[in-house]
């Protein structure tokens, strides 16, 4: 009853956001009839005007307005294209902050320009967000015209792009790049030692291509730069060796007797037995001479190693969760199908995987900085996004990221049929069906594309269609340069295209195949040639809406309701007829995680091969359910976490930008020694202490080791005659600053050394702090059987450890200063500030 009135107060609040944004659409519609008056000349000086009047202050709206029929009428005069409304209602969508879920072949790409064209006026830049380099070359490309014609830059930010390039790209008023690039240069502008070297500006406004992949499929997914480490290849090596033996030897079927595996989290527990094996087989190794030993600081290493070469053979397979390709092993996004080549697991995980594979294993690496999707987004002043499917992650776009969803009604009604789910017993039952259905529909010269949640899944029915005979097109992380080429044909007349989860993703899937692709790779512009091909498509357009439009299979349910509407919503787009019916067994994955082992042997004594009623649909739907709740759950936990993360960076980078920008340090070192003396000085000398808990003798010492002020106190008499913990701790402060006068002789050169001297510190300082917070958050679960909070303990103990690391960032720093100035350098010496580090 509740879901129920939910969906119906949902329903309601969207038509209501909507209803308000018509209106503005009838006034954009109306200012457009004066708009198509305009000459060329006339229409883009409408931008030099609306930068004046915004830097005037005049009303806000109004202008919006004008923009928005400016941008459709010269799209209408550049491209030939009348806007719909609904694009129109998209673009207002996506100005005020919201994500706007707009269904396959709206024109999402053309929506974007409208509200990128009103913020670019602010000339502070907006960034459009796409999920790889092609589609982000495309829509720059496509819309270069619309932005020149108005008298705006736009730059390409790719991954292949120069340092000149990507420097340029940001001082346009919109660029077009990748979640990935973005967050990179982000890394790296904070990890520079020239502030001339940094390219991005402020991150004032963000419009996210697929905001649902990026910000929910992807949100955890961090972002690494790092460092080549020692290498440990011999102990991955000898620990691999140890896993086969055991696998050989079925020790692992032995269920929860030594370790539980965690399947959907690929996490492995071990057992109280586990630990005794691990004890038992190192001491057998030489590793350890007895038991006690495994668990000291410079031996738990082990334990590590082996639980990760536990992982890489029992829970990470090949062609899956990765493949090999030119003797490297190469992630595979589980989210997208697609091979992540600069990537890399850490923690050992993947150099335990090339052990399991016998490929050369790599230097383990260790963090430099890192930054996740989700604390990344989330610094634009100003954020939102599109996608076909957002609806479903509502609450979770809200609660994280503040940002409401809008669902805009389709151009055109949605006519495609979708048919109940199919279930067979078997997973051989079930691929026999599927490439019948597959069969059936080439026969009529009806396009299919399949979707697969795994590369082997859909190497298996590649694999059956060529024992058959059949031409088809696979698509999946080992074949993906030709990605979008593949995709955008996969609507011709009896074409058969296989793809895992995402593939393809922005590309439109046009019924007789896509004729602009083909005009566009001519060599030879012959009119007659082009007239050819505009009429080979139409007849095949024919031909395909003849025989039922775009059929989708799908090969099993993903864990993602939202991903299946994703392989649905490829078909039926702009009205066109289209179909989709997933396939089903008991022996999928899905199916398995929540049917009870007494609920599968009790299906499996019913006397059907196959199964279609609307049960099963209730079934998947609760199961896809469960596992999302249980996926956003977990994000919400983190969240906090990460706002730590995020906080405590934040401040760091703009400690950094801070010691970049500014040319006279000498202020602040005085105010880092005024902070470092008083805190030594109580150190040695208590608040009300009386003479006998001084300990000056120690004190002079510590300022000679660190601070090199050669006998500063024990040779001067007046410093025994106090009796008053404040006076004498004044009399040794105003020694230790006259000693800091130094200082001023070399004032002209601390500008210099500050990037060898503080930031460099800083540096190494911050990823020390990054692990141990990651050591921290690791066993932080532990204090909950003490009966306390652990994201409380958490907090406390991670603000205490930031406030530490700062502290001795500056004494540090200090030292490192003293060492320079009291060796009487009188220039830069930079080998000197390098050997010290």
């Amino acid at each position: 009853m509740f879901n129920y009135f939910s969906k119906y107060i949902n329903k309601y609040k969207n038509q209501h956001i909507l209803n308000s944004i018509k209106k503005k659409v009838e006034i954009i519609n109306f200012i457009s009839k004066d708009i198509e008056k305009l000459s060329d000349k006339e229409l883009s000086n409408k931008t030099n005007e609306f930068i004046f009047r915004l830097n005037k202050g005049k009303d806000i709206d109004s202008i919006l307005f004008e923009s928005f029929a400016v941008v459709k009428e010269s799209i209408n005069r550049i491209f030939g294209i009348k806007l719909f409304d609904v694009q129109i209602i998209g673009g207002i969508v996506l100005h005020n902050k919201c994500i706007a879920e707009m269904s396959t072949g709206e024109g999402k790409t053309l929506t974007s320009t409208l509200p990128a064209y009103f913020n670019s006026l602010y000339k502070k830049g907006v960034h459009i967000v796409t999920m790889n380099d092609y589609l982000a070359k495309r829509d720059a490309e496509n819309n270069i015209p619309l932005f020149k014609f108005l008298g705006i830059t736009v730059g390409i930010n790719l991954s292949n792009s120069s340092f000149e390039e990507k420097k340029k790209s940001y001082l346009c008023d919109i660029t077009y790049g990748t979640n990935n690039e973005y967050c990179f240069d982000y890394l790296r502008d904070n990890l520079v030692m020239n502030y001339n070297d940094k390219i991005q500006r402020s991150l004032n406004y963000a419009i996210i291509d697929e905001i649902d992949s990026i910000l929910i499929d992807e949100a955890r997914t961090p972002l690494i730069i790092s460092d080549q480490n020692k290498n440990n290849s011999s102990l991955y090596l000898k620990i691999n060796s140890l896993i086969k033996y055991l696998i050989n030897n079925d020790i692992y079927f032995e269920k929860d007797k030594y370790f539980i595996l965690d399947l959907k989290f690929k996490q492995i527990t071990l057992t109280e037995n586990g630990f005794k094996l691990i004890e038992k087989l190192m001491i057998n190794l030489n590793y350890i001479k007895n038991e006690n030993l495994l668990y000291l600081p410079e031996n738990i290493i082990l334990v590590h190693h082996f639980i990760i070469s536990l992982k890489a053979h029992l829970l990470f397979k090949i062609n899956i969760d990765y493949i090999i390709k030119d003797n490297k092993v190469i992630i595979v996004d589980e989210n997208t199908g697609r091979a992540i080549e600069k990537r890399r697991w850490s923690d050992g995980l993947h150099q335990a995987i090339e052990a399991k594979e016998n490929l050369e294993i790599q230097n383990e690496s260790y963090n430099l900085t890192s930054i996740t999707f989700q604390s990344y987004f989330k610094l634009y002043n100003k954020l939102s996004g599109m996608t076909g499917t957002a609806y479903s992650e509502k609450e979770e776009f809200k609660y994280i990221y503040n940002l409401d969803t809008i669902v805009i009604p389709t151009n055109k009604l949605i006519i495609r049929k979708d048919f109940p789910d199919l279930i067979f017993l078997t997973e051989k039952d079930k691929i026999k069906a599927i490439i019948n259905d597959i069969i059936k529909c080439h026969n009529k010269n009806q396009p299919v594309l399949v979707g697969t949640i795994s590369i082997e899944k859909s190497e298996f029915i590649s694999n059956e269609l060529k024992k058959i005979g059949i031409k088809h097109n696979i698509l999946n992380a080992k074949y993906n340069e030709a990605e979008a080429e593949i995709i955008s044909q996969a609507g011709k007349p009896g074409s058969i295209t296989i793809a895992t989860n995402m593939a393809g993703r922005g590309t439109d899937i046009i019924l007789g195949g896509n004729f602009n692709n083909e005009i566009k790779n001519l060599k030879n512009k012959d009119i007659s040639i082009i007239n050819k091909i505009k009429n080979n498509w139409k007849l095949n357009n024919n031909i395909v809406i003849k025989s039922g439009g775009l059929h989708i299979i799908g090969t099993e349910r993903h864990e993602s309701r939202r991903i299946d509407n994703q392989l649905i919503g490829r078909s039926g787009r702009q009205g066109d007829p289209g179909s989709s019916k997933f396939y089903l067994s008991m022996e999928d994955q899905l199916i398995k995680m929540f049917i009870s082992d007494k609920m599968l042997d009790l299906i499996s004594k019913l006397d059907f091969s196959k199964l279609e009623h609307p049960w099963i649909d209730i079934l998947i739907r609760n199961s896809q359910k469960k596992i999302e709740n249980r996926n956003f759950n977990i994000r919400k936990q983190l969240i906090m976490y990460d706002d730590i993360y995020n906080n405590q960076r934040n401040i760091i980078y703009k400690i950094r930008d801070y010691f970049l920008s500014i040319d006279d340090i000498y202020n602040i070192v005085k105010l880092f020694i005024d902070e470092i003396i008083n805190n030594i000085l109580l150190k040695f000398i208590p608040i009300n202490s009386n003479k006998k808990k001084w300990d000056i003798e120690k004190l002079n010492n510590f300022l000679i080791k660190d601070f090199n002020f050669l006998d500063l106190l024990l040779n001067n008499i007046d410093i025994y005659k106090i009796n008053n913990d404040c006076l004498i701790r004044d009399l040794i402060y105003k020694k230790i600053i006259e000693n800091y006068n130094n200082f001023l002789k070399y004032k002209n050169i601390l500008s210099t050394i500050k990037s060898s001297i503080f930031i460099k510190k800083l540096d190494l300082l911050w990823r020390e702090h990054l692990n141990n917070l990651d050591n921290l958050h690791k066993g932080i679960y532990l204090r909950s059987y003490a009966q306390k909070n652990p994201r409380q303990e958490f907090k406390l103990e991670s603000f205490n450890l930031f406030n530490n690391m700062l502290f001795s960032w500056k004494f540090e720093s200090l030292v490192v200063l003293n060492k320079f100035i009291f060796n009487n350098k009188s220039s830069l010496d930079e080998n000197l500030i390098n050997n010290i580090y």
